[in-house]
């Protein structure tokens, strides 16, 4: 028998990678758990692996229905949401979908832009009745955010003013717990993107990361940015 619920969470872009990591410690640790995601298939087979404690509710979160769906799933009450759900831009799956500024197109731009920014705050001003007191948001961010790195300027910059937005919303609305946490580089499918052909596996699998993510969601410090590296050399101490 599984534990004691004791709180709820909705994680974006939860089939795989971070997301799927996230989901499986915090349903260990007694959370219930929706992850959302395009691919149903793949959505539904992580959260049959994952057991009971983890719904799958399939759909786009850049898609105004979808969220106002997950709103409805999640009527009853949340303490958690994740914005995982991210995109570098276009790609054919042979070559990085990582292009030079003056080569980006209006189209992969915008399409970034609404991934990455647009629409999780379109998600987060859809599910902020649903969150209860002292719930917390971690809008999932990335070091591309402070630091420049050639090619990656149209997702660098979604993140830069997706953290941005983060922390005036914790001036905002200080009911609620808010995070911008850059996870560190790990061995994800959009990492692999990046790189395509390229062996990434020097980097950290996700789960390695999971237990600085619940250290900051038990510990709730002040709304802020983090890096998992620094939460986990707490953990660690």
């Amino acid at each position: 028998m599984p534990p004691i619920s004791r709180h709820r969470a909705l994680i974006t872009g939860g089939s795989a990678g971070l997301g799927s990591a996230l989901a499986a410690g915090l349903a260990d640790d007694g959370w219930d758990v929706v992850i959302t995601g395009r691919d149903r298939a793949r959505l539904d087979a992580t959260a049959a692996e994952l057991g009971t404690r983890v719904t799958a509710v399939a759909g786009d979160v850049t898609d105004p229905g979808h969220r106002d769906h997950l709103a409805e799933v999640v009527a009853g009450g949340l303490d958690l949401l994740v914005n995982n759900a991210s995109t570098l831009g276009w790609s054919d799956g042979r070559t990085s979908p990582l292009l030079p500024v003056q080569e980006l197109t209006s189209a992969g731009l915008r399409h970034v832009w609404e991934t990455n920014v647009v629409a999780p705050v379109a998600l987060i001003r859809a599910l902020r009745p649903c969150l209860r007191e002292d719930a917390a948001v971690i809008d999932i961010t990335s070091d591309a955010a402070a630091e420049h790195y050639e090619t990656w300027g149209a997702y660098a910059a979604s993140k830069a003013a997706l953290e941005h937005l983060t922390l005036t919303l914790a001036t905002e609305d200080p009911a609620v717990r808010w995070y911008a946490v850059d996870p560190g580089d790990l061995r994800t499918q959009m990492h692999q993107d990046a790189f395509p052909g390229e062996d990434i596996s020097d980097r950290p699998l996700p789960e390695t990361v999971v237990p600085a993510f619940l250290a900051l969601i038990d510990r709730r410090p002040p709304s802020g940015r983090y890096r998992a590296a620094d939460l986990a050399a707490v953990v660690a101490a």
